[in-house]
């Protein structure tokens, strides 16, 4: 997959996890959250060429690229993630966390995007 597929299908998912959410389904709009988080995080990675071949590495960067920006909502972003991975699986979110955890993978989201194209989510044009 191409870098600017992964930025695609990370738009998709996230409109696709809103709509599985909306529609009462947990564990599909669970699993897109993270497969959205995913695919940016890939892209971001790939243009930067840095590994993205597993989990650890990509848990790896993510807690560079926090660190690199000091940004703590890289990281926020990203353990939400993870989160919603995990509930896809075992069904533990209660509605409220995932209102509340939910942004937070949008957010994470926007922030890759924006260190793809060398500009903060501060600084971006709304």
């Amino acid at each position: 997959m191409q870098i600017q597929e992964h930025k695609e299908t990370a738009h998709r998912f996230l409109e696709a996890a809103d709509y599985y959410f909306t529609a009462g389904d947990k564990f599909q709009g669970s699993e897109k959250l993270w497969g959205a988080a995913s695919h940016v995080l890939l892209a971001l990675l790939a243009e930067r060429g840095l590994p993205n071949n597993n989990h650890a590495a990509m848990k790896h960067a993510v807690e560079r690229l926090a660190a690199e920006y000091n940004d703590p909502q890289i990281s926020a972003g990203y353990l939400a993630a993870e989160k919603f991975h995990r509930n896809f699986y075992h069904g533990f979110l209660e509605d409220y966390e995932i209102e509340l955890d939910g942004p937070k993978v949008h957010d994470f989201v926007a922030r890759m995007l924006a260190l793809a194209e060398n500009v903060t989510p501060e600084n971006q044009e709304t």
